[in-house]
């Protein structure tokens, strides 16, 4: 495990909640819609479909498709879960987008993908701490952290 790895959980796992501002909230649900609309292939959820691999990933983008997994988008932060389904479609996307893995480095990479076009800084420290931060916990710990923003 990379040394930032441990650094980054530590900051996501012990940091009290960050609240957003309805404006923020507002602004994020907006951006989200445009992006999962944006893209160019079939998103369907699973109650059991994940993927292990990048590989995995790519071969469906590629066939027009994309699974997401049920169990993955139920943030508090978002208004109904939906949001959090397209983010994760979204976020996918730019894995395969910057042909980055699973790893922190690659979770990083696509993080900065989604961070170039967001448009706020507030609105790229929530996908901070949804990629990156909750990446380096979910890789710390061997299963997802509860979902919760944390601006560092």
């Amino acid at each position: 495990m990379a040394p930032n790895t441990e650094k980054l959980a530590k900051i996501y796992l012990e940091s009290s909640p960050a609240e957003i501002s309805e404006e923020t909230t507002n602004e994020l649900i907006d951006f989200i819609m445009n992006q999962f609309r944006a893209l160019p292939f079939a998103v369907q959820a699973s109650e059991y479909m994940r993927y292990d691999t990048v590989e995995e990933l790519y071969a469906d983008i590629e066939k027009g498709h994309l699974w997401v997994s049920m169990e993955t988008y139920g943030a508090d932060f978002y208004p109904n879960p939906f949001y959090g389904f397209a983010f994760l479609a979204i976020h996918d996307y730019d894995h395969y987008q910057t042909h980055s893995d699973f790893s922190l480095e690659g979770e990083i990479t696509a993080y900065r993908a989604i961070a170039r076009r967001s448009p706020s800084l507030e609105i790229q420290k929530v996908f901070y701490s949804e990629i990156v931060l909750k990446s380096a916990a979910h890789l710390f710990l061997g299963h997802a952290p509860a979902p919760k923003l944390v601006f560092a």
